[in-house]
């Protein structure tokens, strides 16, 4: 499974959102890019009910073997929770082979809650109305989660038993695992008891300072002061809850030597690499920080700049010597939340996705487009502030989606460049009605300059190309984490993301 496909494999015939000409993408290109950038909460154009619809359209098309190695893709180079387990559920209602869907959910699940979570899934999916809804469970499905029963141990089990629709206790008389042994059968009678011990975590001990009553507000904040510091002091605190809970750190004035060793964790390279984090999480931890008066605040604000350099230093794909444009679109369907909590946009993760390649390039051109095209020039270094640089400027280009006007511009300038990186929902198209299109320009240029190549790094995964991804060394890179600059140097080596993910072993 390639992307270069004879054209007699693919249909071309197709329009975007805005009603410009567009080419439809592979059936396993297609599922690589709404998967990679599934939040599964409405966007701009699709809300979650059809972009289920559409996945399950898409994993019908596809071979069961590139769907479950898509999924642990997924899951472990992305770092996405939900959609993975949804491909697994869809994937068991649509195939009934041997034990891959088995072996892929065992595989998929890393937390106890991921348990219920699939099942809760399962039961949406499955559409039952009668009173037992988890009836009937698949069997690939359940052999799947009774391998994961027993790889958690109490405490894991206990962190995640909450009041939820699907509980633990349910999961447990569902999937009925069997023990590896006593102790195990004996946590298992737990669960089945609701006897499982309640654990220590970071919240529970700030949930249990919450509900203490104090004589004096000073007394309380006193406490929760003190509280902070043994937490932070301890090593009892995660790389990501320590990423959110930076601001709650910052008001409770916490000791310089707990505040030391917060930037310091943040800014270690090990903690950095093993945290997993998305690069949008640095930076909506940056903006909850942004307008808070408190003096120690800019020591917190470098060291999470520190964190994303670390996260930046091993990306592969080109030569820092490489002359590279980098263009971001900012048009008004990339100002869509990326999820109903979330105060970080489409095009936010955009800008992140550029200023993390920006910094590993030396000759590099960087700007911004909606109506116009806009080069704005800024350090390789305080890559959180560059975003926010950005992002205060968008409104400067207007919010059409112009993004043949990079290629014009190079054009018009008689610029030659190595590569082009559009990083968009795809959906460009000329809104000026003047004949030209991105397709047309790129076709030009490449007379001008046969060895360039055009990257379109897709945020939405709506299905579409503006240009044909069959010629012209032109590649589709999708996604939301770092990791997709793995895929651009696959693309570099003559692999592709698809290929990429066919080597996965199941």
């Amino acid at each position: 499974m390639k992307f270069n496909l004879r054209r007699s494999k693919i249909s071309t015939n197709t329009v975007n959102y805005e009603g410009a000409p567009a080419f439809v993408l592979t059936a396993p290109l297609e599922l690589y890019a709404a998967v990679t950038t599934a939040s599964l909460n409405d966007q701009y154009y699709a809300d979650t009910n059809d972009r289920i619809t559409r996945l399950r359209m898409l994993i019908a098309q596809n071979d069961p073997s590139f769907v479950a190695k898509l999924s642990l893709y997924a899951r472990e180079q992305m770092h996405l929770r939900s959609v993975p387990l949804v491909l697994a559920v869809e994937l068991a209602k649509q195939y009934n082979g041997n034990n891959l869907v088995g072996k892929l959910t065992a595989k998929l699940i890393r937390r106890a809650d991921e348990i219920t979570e699939l099942l809760a899934y399962y039961e949406l999916a499955n559409e039952r109305k009668e009173l037992k809804k988890l009836n009937r469970l698949s069997k690939q499905l359940q052999k799947g989660l009774g391998d994961a029963f027993n790889r958690f141990d109490e405490y894991q089990f206990a962190k995640y038993d909450r009041e939820t629709g699907v509980k633990l206790k349910d999961a447990l008389f569902l999937v009925h695992p069997k023990a590896k042994n006593e102790a195990q059968q004996a946590l298992f009678d737990k669960i089945a008891k609701d006897q499982l011990k309640v654990p220590y975590t970071w919240e529970t001990e700030l949930s249990l300072l919450g509900q203490q009553k104090f004589e004096t507000d000073e007394l309380k904040e006193a406490a929760i002061k003190a509280k902070w510091e043994e937490l932070i002091l301890s090593n009892k605190m995660g790389y990501m809850a320590t990423l959110r809970n930076l601001r709650n750190i910052l008001e409770a004035d916490v000791s310089m030597e707990a505040l030391n060793k917060v930037c310091e964790y943040l800014g270690n390279e090990k903690a950095v690499a093993g945290s997993r984090q998305l690069p949008f999480r640095f930076l909506s931890a940056y903006r909850e920080l942004k307008n808070l008066r408190k003096g120690r605040k800019s020591k917190v604000l470098e060291a999470l700049e520190k964190a994303v350099l670390i996260s930046a230093a091993n990306i592969a794909g080109f030569d820092k010597d490489t002359r590279v444009v980098i263009a971001a679109d900012v048009s008004g369907s990339m100002q869509k939340a990326i999820s109903a909590k979330s105060k970080v946009q489409f095009y936010d993760i955009g800008l992140m996705l550029a200023m993390l390649l920006q910094s590993r390039s030396n000759n590099v051109i960087s700007g911004i487009f909606g109506d116009i095209w806009k080069v704005i020039n800024v350090p390789r270094t305080n890559m959180l502030a560059n975003v926010e640089e950005f992002h205060r400027r968008e409104g400067e280009v207007g919010y059409s989606t112009n993004g043949y006007l990079v290629v014009k511009d190079l054009l018009d300038r008689n610029q030659i460049v190595d590569k082009i990186m559009i990083f968009t929902d795809m959906q460009l198209w000329n809104s000026n009605d003047t004949g030209e299109s991105i397709a047309g320009l790129w076709k030009k240029y490449k007379s001008n300059a046969p060895q360039a190549k055009l990257y379109l790094f897709d945020l939405a995964g709506y299905g579409q190309s503006p240009l044909n991804l069959l010629q012209d060394d032109v590649y589709l890179i999708a996604g939301w984490s770092d990791k997709v600059f793995n895929v651009l140097y696959a693309l570099e080596k003559g692999s592709d993301a698809v290929e990429l993910i066919n080597q996965i072993a199941l």
